[in-house]
This record gives structure tokens, sequence and C-alpha cells, in this order.
């Protein structure tokens, strides 16, 4: 029987919600505090969470990420009385599968939850396929994450690199240009580790401040400060016992480097504004796109910190460096792009082929795989065509000669989109293109454009780039 917990201070609500649910088939258990809904899941295994966004010792946010750290296959629907698009937009971000607002209507929530564990046995189908799949090909190498191993003499040392640190415990630095799958690689040495079944954490350095750095490492009490009106936990202590993987550790302050030196030498952490020491029992990766023997050089980054990261290193080599890689990642891209839009795009035609081999893939392979999931989305056949590619790939050009009797048509149209439209298009070229420049290294990207990086991250998660 498919198991749900109910999380709300308000115990009538909880009651009612966990007899309409009973009545249809599932086994519910209930939470009253955000503490004891994690008590309650370090005990048993929850197909689904539904969650209170206001609790009286935290909120659905900070559950929401407890949650996806420490048990990612539990679907979470956060549930509140206020109608907030941001707020919806942002939880969705986070991994919540929904977001139901007050007054609650039993046939909405039924329904809701009825999809949720329609993709969990669909998920678990698969899953149980792919593994029948496996055992009939084991050729077919895996990492055991989401990276997909090549089989260009660059992929094979890179796999070998991963099977020979993974079950030790040592910490290991990612170095490699941007978009060479650093993260996959993170999560792979996680996953062939004795630490598979713990929290695999993920946090993104190059988009800390100073001022919440504390906070997002180390976690803060309820009152600690202005603004903390509930407790939060840190990366730290979401990854205790696991792996914690710091992307972009090249761009953190000086002074936050230091407070993470403690932390790594110490193996203790202590939230902000609390007294309680907590013992860490964590392996740590981080990654860079930057060269920090220089930035030790430049005075930008602790020697003494890098050496307490660099037990051992990999360098990703770029996907122009991986031979016919390139077709074996795309083809994986493709059938899993076919999973998300529900298409059959069987197969890839011998131009398109040609010209993703030819391309050079500044972007590596998070540029390959958003070629592909644009690619498939545009094509109407079940072969994906060279035509359905950007221009930079199928190696035409942009400027398309216009007939004179048409030129005036064209201005027209053209000044009919307006002028927004236009900026917004010139300011996308130009950000694409410095990014390329820089192998998509965004602090360089920031910096020749003049902006922030935190504007640069809030123009890339608009939509306009990604």
């Amino acid at each position: 029987m498919n198991k749900i917990l109910i999380v709300d201070d308000e115990i009538n609500i909880c009651l009612l919600l966990s007899k309409f649910l009973a009545k249809n088939g599932y086994d519910t258990t209930i939470a009253t505090s955000g503490a004891a809904a994690m008590e309650l899941l370090a005990k048993q295994n929850f197909n689904l969470i539904l969650c209170d966004f206001r609790l009286e010792d935290t909120d659905g946010r900070e559950i929401l990420k407890s949650v996806k750290a420490q048990y990612p296959s539990t679907a979470v629907i956060i549930i509140t009385g206020y109608s907030d698009i941001k707020l919806a937009v942002e939880l969705i971000k986070l991994g919540a599968y929904d977001y139901i607002t007050k007054p609650l209507y039993p046939d909405e929530i039924l329904n809701t939850i009825n999809k949720v564990i329609e993709a969990q046995e669909m998920i678990n189908k698969n899953e149980n396929y792919q593994s029948a799949s496996q055992r009939k090909n084991p050729e077919q190498k895996s990492t055991g994450s989401s990276y997909i191993v090549g089989k260009s003499a660059a992929s094979k040392l890179l796999l070998k690199h991963i099977e020979l640190i993974a079950p030790t415990a040592y910490s290991v630095i990612l170095t490699g240009e941007s978009g060479t799958g650093k993260e996959a690689v993170a999560n792979a040495i996680h996953q062939q580790s004795n630490r598979r079944d713990k929290p695999f954490v993920a946090m993104d350095c190059g988009s800390l401040t100073k001022e919440l750095a504390g906070s997002e490492f180390f976690g803060h009490e309820k009152g600690s400060f202005t603004g903390a009106l509930f407790t939060k936990i840190g990366h730290f202590e979401l990854a205790n016992g696991g792996t914690l993987f710091l992307d972009e550790v090249g761009n953190l302050s000086y002074e936050i480097q230091a407070a993470l030196l403690r932390t790594v030498q110490e193996r203790k952490i202590r939230r902000i504004g609390g007294t309680k020491e907590i013992d860490l029992d964590v392996r740590i990766i981080v990654a860079t796109n930057e060269n920090l023997q220089q930035a030790i050089a430049s005075g930008r980054f602790r020697e003494d910190l890098y050496h307490r990261f660099n037990e051992f290193s990999i360098e990703l080599p770029p996907l122009r460096n991986r031979d016919h890689d390139v077709l074996l990642f795309a083809e994986h891209f493709l059938r899993s792009t076919n999973k998300e839009l529900n298409r059959n795009l069987e197969t890839i035609s011998d131009e398109a082929k040609e010209a993703l081999l030819r391309y050079r893939w500044p972007g590596n392979i998070r540029e390959l795989k958003n070629v592909i999931r644009r690619a498939a989305l545009l094509s109407e056949s079940n072969t994906l065509m060279l035509e359905a590619f950007p221009l930079e790939i199928t190696g035409q050009s942009k400027e398309v000669s216009i007939p004179i009797e048409q030129q005036a048509t064209e201005t027209i149209r053209d000044a009919r989109k307006g002028l927004k439209d236009a900026a917004q298009e010139a300011e996308y070229e130009t950000i694409m293109r410095v990014l390329k420049e820089v192998n998509f290294n965004k602090t360089k990207a920031a910096q020749i454009l003049n902006i922030d990086r935190k504007t640069l991250y809030n123009k890339m998660k608009s939509g306009k780039l990604s």
C-alpha cells in the first residue's frame, strides 16, 4: 500500500486528510511539526509527503529541501493558504511535485496524489527495464548515476579515475571547462562509494553572497538574526553521512574560505545562533573551471584550503576531445527527451550527425543536451533532421539576402515586434557570444558584461538563456 505523510500543525486538518485518503486506499501517517516529520522519515519510507507551507517550527520550503537532499525519491506536495505565483515557481524548482492552495478540495487533492503515484510506478518500471537491459548488454558500462560513460580514450580514463577514487574517503577536486559534467561525475563517485545510501547534496558556490554563505553552509536557529523566522538546516548538515558537492568553489570570497577551512579541519559545525556543536562525517567534492593555482598566486584562494580539498584531482576532458562520444551522448539525450516530451524520435539523420561531429562544442555536454532537446521539440518526423539544429551547428550564415521588394515589408514587420523584443534578442546574442568566448565561465562573463553574477544568473534563469 502506498504511504503518505501528512504534515500540518493543525491536527484537525491532519485528521480530516488522513481519514479521506485512507478511504481511498492510502496508508497515512500524521506529523504536526517539521521536526516530527523528519524523525518519521528517518524511520520509515513514504511515497509522498503532503506538507503545509507554514509550520510553527519551520516552513515547507525547508522541509522540501531536506527531503529532496536526503530522500530524493519521495514526492512532496506543498499546501498553503497563500496563492503566490513566485513562491509556487520557487517550490517547483526546488523539487516539489505540485503546489495546492487552500481551501482544499478533496477531488483535487486525490487527483494530484494519484498522478504522483502513477508517475512513481512508471519510473520504477523504467528502472526495472533498464536494469534488465544492462544485464543483457553488460558491455554498456554505467557509473550508477546520470553520468553517461563514453567509449573514447579520454572517457575510459575518466571512468578509471571514478572507479579508483569512489571507494575511498578522499576529498576530490574536479576541474574542466563549464558544461563537462562535473556534478554528474561527483554524483557518480558518490553512487559508487559506501555512502551511496546517504545524501548527495549539491551547492552552487558561484551565486553565494557573503551575507548568506554562513546560513547556507551551516544553517541557523530561529531568531538568530533579523529575518531568521525559522530554523534552517545548512548544506553541511543536510549532507551529513553522505557527500557534499561544492560547485564553482573558486568564486568563494576569502572570508568564506576561512570559515570553510575551520569546518573542514575540525569536522564540526555550529548553526548560526546555536550553542550545540554538530559532528560531521561528510565527503567533500569540489569543482571549478578556474585554475586554482593561479588563484592562489594572485591571493584569491587560500592555499591551505586548496590542499585540504586536493587529496585527489580529476580533469574532465572537453567534449571536442572525446571523438565520437558526441553521437553516443546525443542518442542518450534523444532517448531521455523522448520520455520528457512523450515523443518517439527514433534516430538522427546522417547529415545531422556529421554536423554534430564538426561542431566544436564550447558549452560541452550541457550545450549538446540543450541542442538535442530543442531540436526534438522542433522536429515533426520521427528523425532528428539537420534543419532542427541552431545555425552555429549547421554552419549556415545568419546573414540572409532579402530581395529588395521584400525589404520594406520586413522592416515594418520587425518594427512591429517592438523595441523591447529587439533589445531582448540583442542582449541574448551578446551574452551568448561572451559566454562562448570565455568557455561559459560565468564570473569572467559577468566581468566583461559589467554586471554582477547575480544579474547574469537571473537573466539565465529567466528563460532567455539556459
